[in-house]
């Protein structure tokens, strides 16, 4: 997918609906890939004095206890784009009344970040299921300050290579939509304007011990997206052979024999520099971009 392009395998209606239904809580690995992009922030030199926490409750509520542990004095702000989930951000992370922290600088608010308001912001296992990558990362953009810095992560090519080997083999739709390469995340990165990007990536092997335990942690984590997906509701008996195919396809020796599936996962990193004015002809500037840059020049003399 280059940088001018649309998930060509991510039905938008599809997207919309699971979006604005998906279930309000955090999924363990969530929560996992969460903690480890937390430790990321180890090599990151200069705290934030303020930073958003993009739809935390999907993106992990004991990782925003990490991050606002190791940012204690920082401003935070949970923007969450499903309104479903706005309920439940305010009373996981509301402080009891008499509690000090809550009157600290800590001490979360809801809602949009202005624009330029923060210098991180933090995202976590939210692009992948987006219909327009694009458009998020440019809300990004817009809401970090300049030299500020975004941390994001989101699902990989390799996710549930297991899973499509066995649908492709059995005649079935595609079992999911396809992932995007954390190369082609980088060139959306950088044509959104941010600079510097770095993106790597690790697998992790989840393992169940039955298919039933298996489905229902896909349920948590998302839903099929694919346009090409089963176009209507199946009955109790596929569900019963899926099953069966499940156990005799995944269960994997060197795991004792429990069903294994693979998650590859992305972490990205990337700052948001100065903006630069295109000399042409005729050149337009927005006037936070013309504040931005005549703060700069005063720095500068």
């Amino acid at each position: 997918m280059t940088s001018s392009e649309r998930p060509p395998t991510i039905d938008p209606v599809a997207a919309a609906r699971w979006h604005a239904a998906a279930p309000a809580v955090s999924p363990w690995l969530h929560e996992e890939v969460a903690r480890r992009m937390e430790d990321r922030l180890q090599w990151i030199r200069q705290a934030p004095e303020s930073w958003c926490h993009w739809d935390a409750v999907r993106g992990g509520l004991q990782a925003h206890a990490l991050v606002s542990a190791r940012y204690p004095k920082a401003r935070c702000q949970i923007y969450e784009t499903a309104a479903h989930c706005e309920d439940s951000a305010r009373q996981a992370l509301a402080k009891p009344w008499w509690s000090p922290a809550r009157w600290s600088a800590g001490n979360p608010q809801l809602g949009m970040p202005a624009d330029a308001s923060v210098q991180m912001l933090w995202a976590n296992m939210a692009l992948h299921t987006a219909a327009d990558p694009q458009a998020l990362i440019a809300q990004w953009h817009r809401a970090l300050a300049v030299d500020g810095y975004l941390m994001f992560s989101c699902l990989g090519p390799d996710t549930l290579r297991e899973l499509h080997a066995v649908y492709a083999e059995l005649g079935w739709p595609p079992a999911g939509h396809a992932f995007t390469d954390m190369h082609d995340w980088g060139d959306m990165l950088v044509h959104a304007g941010f600079a510097e990007p770095v993106m790597d990536m690790e697998r992790i092997t989840l393992t169940f011990a039955t298919p039933e335990r298996l489905v229902q942690e896909l349920r948590e984590l998302g839903c099929n997206l694919h346009p090409d997906r089963f176009p209507s509701l199946r009955g109790r008996r596929w569900r019963e052979k899926l099953y069966q195919v499940l156990f005799d396809r995944l269960a994997d020796p060197q795991q004792g024999g429990q069903l294994a599936l693979t998650f590859e996962i992305i972490y990205g990193h990337a700052f948001k520099p100065a903006p630069r004015v295109r000399v042409s002809s005729s050149s337009a500037v927005s006037l936070q971009d013309m504040r931005t840059m005549l703060r700069q020049g005063g720095k500068e003399n």
